[in-house]
């Protein structure tokens, strides 16, 4: 059979075709695949293996430290009772996990009462989470350190973030948007408090600073009014 009468018959039928293309690309075929395997099977031995049990390790190292966070012991939250250790062990030596995460949420509240501000900015700023509720509390746990450094500005941003995190809970943010609309009248920024109180009036009538909204209000537009006649 001659070479053309071969390559006119692997044209025309499916299994010589694949046949050929097999014969020509199956070291490449079986190099990838094997490379395929190679990188989930040790994707999932790395899990099983390492991620697993350091994130149940983390967890039962913070397990401790989150008691005495509901305790108020803030400095046993950091550093631990001298049996157990506290969140900044945690931080170091469990990085990447759950439990870090979260022991970066427990510092950074813990060094907001203990007043060291800029401590609890660094805790706080590297804290995120999907949990709404948590994370308008880091929000605003980050406005007061801000607010306590001196530093309003950046009050006001984390003030205001804590504010539409979590819009269920009308009275924490009605609370939160209050204190970044006070915050804005030390800056003289007077309009964008004003907007601030009409915001909590509008959103959240009902709670406490819904309900003394009206007076901050009233007392913005007349000052308003007076310097625009001025």
């Amino acid at each position: 059979m001659s070479e053309h009468t071969t390559e006119v018959l692997v044209e025309k039928d499916p299994v010589l075709q694949f046949q050929s293309f097999w014969q020509k690309y199956q070291k490449i075929i079986v190099y990838a695949l094997t490379a395929v395997v190679v990188v989930v099977g040790g994707w999932y031995a790395y899990i099983q293996w390492v991620v697993n049990p350091k994130e149940e390790k983390a967890s039962e190292v913070i397990y401790k430290a989150q008691q005495y966070f509901a305790q108020d012991s803030s400095r046993k939250v950091l550093d631990g009772d001298g049996m157990n250790k506290g969140v900044l062990f945690v931080i170091k030596n469990y990085s990447g996990t759950k439990a870090a995460n979260l022991a970066h949420f427990y510092a950074g509240v813990s060094y907001l009462k203990l007043g060291e501000f800029n401590k609890a900015i660094e805790q706080l700023k590297d804290f995120s989470t999907d949990a709404k509720q948590i994370q308008m509390a880091a929000y605003g746990a980050l406005g007061d350190a801000y607010a306590e450094a001196g530093k309003k500005g950046d009050a006001i941003t984390y003030y205001t973030k804590a504010g539409n995190a979590f819009e269920k809970d009308e009275y924490a943010s009605a609370e939160y948007l209050f204190r970044a609309a006070l915050l804005n009248e030390t800056l003289g920024k007077t309009s964008e408090a004003l907007e601030l109180y009409k915001e909590i009036k509008a959103k959240y009538p009902k709670s406490d600073k819904g309900i003394q909204a009206d007076k901050y209000i009233y007392r913005l537009s007349i000052e308003k009014n007076d310097l625009s006649v001025n």
